[in-house]
């Protein structure tokens, strides 16, 4: 079979491998379309944080593709079926997986990154992590189910947003357009922020999904908090960019009593003043990965017509060339690159 394989830091290839046989527990899966995200983009370059990965890697976690062949001893799925995986394979045995917090073992394991991935046309999974794709949804779009249930984990267990709440949005990259996606179908306010480099692909895109931006190179992000908001600040802050300042300008626009919810994970450390949050009463959550229930929530709204996956998914990338799908990642020229596996 296909597959692209990461060598080492920035250096990824088109190998041909063997195709692997499912054993009899296991699940073959023939791979449709698979995303790239930031902790892809990130282990590309092979950043502190991610060079512990073991390279060669065959690297992609989120995907969309259709059953292959099962193992003898798999009765919860059959060739034909369309599905999707979650990435985040727990251990069963600690703690958080005891206390219902899977999505956090202490021994987890990410397919992509700990055992090969999706960027090939086909791949082996433990069929407890797969979900049914509805029939609405194409299996394009249902390559951006793993990204959008960190979103909907974000903005529907983990905040605390309604119908006219006043969101902002920092960073319009995947997680952050689908963090915006997600809060507006609830019928919130939302903004998305971003800077130059998001000018010209990223912030247009936001906009054509029918939510508003400011990119705050240009424009003060205060002063338009203050105006839009009647002085009063955001009701709820979601910080995607994974750097540090974006805790901070969060605490800047959020209004008293308000809620900042960190998505993004930042790689330097932040000082940040402890004083106005306690005295506003301004809760600072996290959220990380997400579980069978958030994955169930992000198929629906695609299957409801909420989200417009299709307006996000670019897979114009070729299978042949992978080194330009990342770059144009790094490069903030699209939101979600994925390669198409359908037609090899």
């Amino acid at each position: 079979m296909m597959q692209i394989v990461q060598t080492g830091p920035a250096s990824v290839e088109v190998q041909e491998g063997e195709r692997p046989s499912p054993g009899p527990g296991e699940v073959l899966v023939r791979v449709h379309t698979a995303g790239i995200c930031g902790s892809d983009a990130h282990a590309y370059e092979y950043e502190g944080g991610y060079d512990w990965i073991a390279m060669p890697r065959i690297m992609g976690h989120e995907y969309s593709g259709t059953v292959a062949a099962v193992g003898d001893e798999v009765t919860s799925f059959e060739p034909g079926d369309r599905i999707v995986e979650e990435p985040i394979h727990h251990c069963g045995e600690c703690f958080q997986c005891h206390n219902g917090e899977q999505h956090i073992c202490q021994n987890i394991s990410i397919t992509g990154m700990h055992t090969d991935g999706a960027y090939a046309e086909y791949t082996v999974v433990d069929p407890q992590y797969l979900h049914r794709v509805p029939d609405g949804v194409p299996l394009k779009d249902a390559a951006i189910t793993e990204p959008m249930s960190i979103a909907t984990r974000a903005v529907l267990t983990r905040s605390s947003v309604t119908p006219g709440d006043d969101v902002l949005v920092e960073g319009p990259g995947p997680i952050g357009v689908f963090t915006a996606a997600v809060a507006d179908s609830l019928g919130a306010n939302v903004l998305v922020s971003g800077l130059d480099q998001d000018a010209h692909s990223r912030l247009p895109l936001v906009e054509q999904l029918g939510i508003e931006t400011i990119n705050v190179a240009e424009n003060d992000l205060e002063t338009h908090a203050a105006v839009r908001t009647d002085d009063i600040g955001f009701d709820a802050v979601f910080d995607a960019t994974g750097h540090y300042s974006g805790v901070e300008t969060a605490l800047d626009v959020v209004r008293k009593g308000g809620e900042v919810v960190v998505v993004g994970i930042p790689r330097e450390p932040s000082e940040v003043l402890l004083t106005p949050v306690v005295r506003g009463e301004i809760d600072v959550l996290t959220s990380y990965g997400s579980n069978w229930t958030n994955f169930e929530q992000a198929l629906r709204l695609m299957e409801n017509g909420e989200i417009d996956a299709e307006a996000v998914v670019d897979d114009s990338f070729s299978t042949s060339d992978p080194t330009e799908a990342f770059e144009s990642f790094l490069g903030a020229d699209v939101v979600k690159p994925a390669f198409s596996f359908a037609e090899t």
